[in-house]
């Protein structure tokens, strides 16, 4: 009895690390992105100063931490951290190019794709057709900062 008692809990226990996986290794395919002029290197990459909503919770956080990548609005659905998932890193991909870039999370938004910092955009936008379209076209993947 007590060994089936301690499957159950090892079971349970498993699947919630499982679930807590899935959370956390969230995608998306054809999602619009388009720019924000958050220009952290004109700003002493301060959060508050760019009014992002994610400086409540990463506004303090070291200077390099802030620098390592750049900025991006979230608009997709909360993450499981809660507070717009404020301070993940997205891995984006154009999909017309396939230029890549790694981008935290700074801001949220609600167009339903994501506002990358312009830099961040020019730097995916390698045949200037985002440009002229007004938006890319990305997947992206949540991945560890």
């Amino acid at each position: 009895m007590a060994r089936s008692s301690f499957s159950l809990v090892f079971a349970a226990v498993l699947l919630c690390a499982a679930l807590a996986g899935t959370a956390y290794a969230q995608s998306a395919s054809n999602a619009r992105a388009t720019y924000h002029l958050y220009n952290p290197q004109q700003h002493n990459w301060d959060l508050n100063a760019v009014s992002a909503y994610c400086a409540t919770w990463d506004a303090n956080k070291p200077l390099a931490w802030r620098q390592k990548y750049g900025w991006t609005a979230f608009c997709g659905p909360v993450g499981p951290r809660g507070q717009a998932s404020c301070g993940r890193c997205l891995r984006v991909t154009n999909t017309r190019t396939r230029a890549q870039a790694t981008v935290r999370i700074v801001d949220q938004c609600s167009n339903g794709g994501l506002d990358l910092d312009v830099n961040v955009f020019n730097q995916l936008d390698t045949d200037r057709n985002g440009y002229a379209q007004g938006h890319l076209t990305v997947n992206y993947e949540f991945v560890q900062c």
